[in-house]
């Protein structure tokens, strides 16, 4: 039997503040989601000014990414390849970038997801949250 690391509520909070923070420091209104690694949701929140549609699309890139334990751009940047039968991949619905794995200790222990802004400062967002565990 093998043992890893699991986030804590303080290990998610401190992801949060941090992406909150970065999110912040640029002015810009955003959805943040955080996951465990079985995708299953565990903070959320949507900051003032932001589209109520991303407190939807949040929480699937983060899903995503922690379900495929890569950042879901992978998954955008394949089927804007031409690779389009992935539309149809199972539990997965976040296909754009934004959602990030949190890797702690060669571990895959969740992602975070990020929503609101153009994806790549989504992404942004998403790894200064992540940054903030090791810090």
């Amino acid at each position: 039997m093998q043992s890893k690391p699991i986030l804590t509520l303080e290990d998610v909070r401190k992801i949060a503040a941090a992406a909150e923070a970065e999110a912040v420091r640029n002015n810009w209104a955003v959805a943040i989601a955080i996951v465990d690694d079985g995708g299953h949701l565990v903070w959320m929140q949507r900051m003032d000014g932001v589209a109520p549609i991303s407190s939807h699309i949040a929480p699937s890139k983060a899903k995503t990414a922690a379900l495929g334990r890569r950042e879901s751009r992978i998954y955008e940047e394949m089927i804007n390849g031409g690779r389009v039968s992935f539309l149809s991949a199972p539990e997965i619905d976040g296909l754009l970038e934004g959602g990030v794995p949190i890797i702690y200790e060669g571990h895959y222990v969740g992602a975070v997801g990020v929503s609101g802004v153009r994806s790549n400062e989504d992404a942004q967002i998403a790894k200064a949250g992540i940054a903030a565990l090791t810090a």
